[in-house]
């Protein structure tokens, strides 16, 4: 196995404060596309990937996922770029689908030097009349259900040194 995908993997930290630097966009096409091929259920794609960079429509989702922990502060950190996952809530897979775009995406992001942190509750916003009012401004049908997100951007600080793993993590049988 390639020991730097295995350093890859070990290093990839959640970040929780960007800078306003904007992602370049080839190197936001290589993290989006790296996502198009996460494994899915029978080959299914159910997933679709949303990349807003729009000031305007970040601000919006921002807001809207704040409504759903009941605050105001900015569950995307900062990020120049969040990334929704949503899927096609008919599939049996769906959840896992696109945990798997997310993961590919975190970790492309991590190998061009960018950070991420997944976020929640992309699942109540989509749910909800207003995340369904966003599907239809966008031409996306409002079957799709949200996964989760990531907050893409240039860390601000130097991430922490990763948690010990934990002695019973692994058990072979």
């Amino acid at each position: 196995m390639d020991n730097d995908f295995l350093s890859l993997i070990k290093t990839r930290r959640a970040v929780r404060a960007y800078t306003d630097e904007p992602v370049p966009s080839d190197v936001l096409d290589a993290i989006l596309e790296a996502g198009t091929y996460a494994p899915t259920g029978g080959g299914r794609q159910s997933p679709v990937i949303v990349a807003i960079t729009n000031p305007e429509y970040r601000q919006e989702i921002a807001r809207l996922n704040a409504e759903v922990i009941g605050n105001e502060t900015d569950p995307y950190h900062g990020a120049p770029v969040v990334v929704l996952v949503l899927a096609d809530g008919s599939a049996n897979t769906f959840v896992e689908d696109g945990s798997c775009v997310l993961e590919n995406m975190m970790l492309a992001a991590h190998a061009f030097g960018l950070g991420t942190v997944w976020v929640h509750r992309e699942r109540e916003i989509f749910d909800g009349k207003k995340g369904k009012a966003l599907l239809r401004e966008w031409g996306l049908p409002e079957t799709l259900r949200g996964v989760g997100a990531i907050a893409l951007g240039y860390p601000a600080r130097e991430p922490g040194r990763p948690a010990a793993r934990k002695q019973d993590y692994i058990v072979r049988i």
